[in-house]
């Protein structure tokens, strides 16, 4: 018998910022804007590629700890649609070391809220062998859109 498991989990994510709905979009469809905000900041040993189109991949590669502390985690997605300033929906799966720890299907969504934009993440997830869960993967979401409003937040005030 395998010790082999899956748990499917979906989970949203909202947050509001104080930007327009192409200011937000465009802080994902380029690799200079998402690595402001993506990612663990910061961490000069970091591989990030963008190729942000229909069919196009991006990948994400660095240590963030995991059970040893110095695991490199691994996120590898396929753009499936965009709609500029409207939705992104993109497939990925994640690795820890060598190990695959998930795939999910995550879909960004940009709605006008006043002079702001309400983006609402929702990810459907199957979480693989007890590597990963989906609350620790929607608080790393969390902590990711959080990053964002920040870059966003600062942007603002130099703009």
């Amino acid at each position: 018998m395998s010790d082999r498991s899956v748990t499917h989990a979906t989970f949203v994510v909202e947050r509001t910022y104080d930007a327009p709905p192409e200011r937000v979009f465009a802080a994902w469809a380029t690799h200079e804007a998402k690595s402001q905000w993506f990612g663990a900041p910061g961490d000069s040993g970091n591989q990030h590629e963008l190729d942000f189109r229909v069919g196009g991949r991006e990948s994400w590669r660095g240590g963030q700890g995991g059970p040893t502390g110095e695991s490199t985690f691994s996120f590898d997605a396929i753009y499936q649609d965009i709609i500029e300033n409207e939705r992104i929906v993109y497939s990925y799966d994640m690795h820890m070391d060598d190990q695959r720890i998930s795939v999910s299907l995550a879909t960004v969504e940009f709605k006008s809220s006043g002079d702001g934009t309400r983006l609402v993440f929702t990810e459907q997830g199957a979480f693989l062998d007890g590597l990963d869960q989906a609350d620790r993967r929607e608080d790393g979401t969390g902590t990711l859109l959080d990053n964002l409003g920040k870059t966003l937040a600062r942007e603002g005030a130099t703009a």
